[in-house]
């Protein structure tokens, strides 16, 4: 069994969940995490997981509606970080790729969903892009823990989330041709990753150009099995171990 960590099962993506979700199973892909980014996205992520078996929520608020959120925003997300089948707070961070003008928007957007984590004990997941020291620094200052989601970074800053113990997560850009994180990720041990396809947003080669589905992350699995010269059934065993790790689940 393999686990979709991160993956955006919403109705503006797809025209049938059902089947997006049947696809997977056929491909040993039994349990999905699904990720809000807005109070629109949480919303739905809240109805998803209330409908499905085996899905569960993380629900927050992303970098780019730092300029956008409300106060009563925050207090939605308090008020369901509890709720059954939520498991963490997240997609949260940083991200000056293209908003750079709203740097300490998104730090105290940032820091007030990390507080709210670190109030409920409940684990995050962080979207860090081009903004890595502020995001470690931040980070530094709550007892929290989690996953950095789709890490791309070097193997010295993969080894300072570790050691402030973060999973990270790893999906389809591992199999790009033109990617270097191949070479950074099997320099660190399976034990450290957990497994993700960010669906609908990139998909593994070579399926590149169709929309990504958490059943692709077999084809991930495939090629961290390959990298790591273990068996397909080491790589599920040991990321779903590293699940356990961090989030309240079986």
């Amino acid at each position: 069994m393999f686990t979709d960590t991160h993956c955006h099962l919403y109705n503006e993506y797809y025209e049938d969940i059902d089947e997006v979700i049947n696809r997977a199973k056929e491909n040993d892909v039994n349990r999905y995490f699904v990720v809000g980014c807005d109070r629109k996205s949480t919303e739905e992520v809240l109805k998803v997981i209330n409908k499905y078996p085996n899905t569960y929520g993380i629900i927050g608020y992303h970098p780019e509606v730092a300029l956008e959120y409300t106060k009563d925003d925050i207090k939605y997300l308090e008020e369901h970080v509890k709720d059954n089948k939520v498991i963490a707070i997240g997609e949260i961070g940083l991200d000056y790729h293209y908003t750079k003008d709203c740097k300490n928007e998104q730090k105290e957007l940032f820091e007030a969903q990390l507080s709210i984590a670190q109030k409920y004990n409940i684990p995050v997941c962080i979207h860090s892009r081009e903004a890595t020291q502020d995001t470690i620094d931040i980070l530094k200052k709550y007892n929290v823990k989690g996953i950095i989601h789709s890490f791309s970074g070097s193997l010295e800053v993969a080894n300072i989330y570790i050691k402030m113990g973060y999973k990270l997560g790893i999906g389809g850009v591992i199999t790009f041709k033109n990617s270097n994180l191949k070479d950074v990720i099997k320099q660190i041990p399976l034990e450290n990753i957990v497994l993700e396809t960010d669906a609908p947003y990139l998909t593994p080669h070579p399926y590149r150009g169709t929309p990504n589905e958490p059943k692709y992350i077999k084809t991930i699995a495939e090629f961290i099995s390959v990298l790591y010269g273990v068996k397909l059934s080491q790589v599920s065993k040991v990321t779903n171990d590293n699940i356990r790790e961090i989030f309240d689940i079986e």
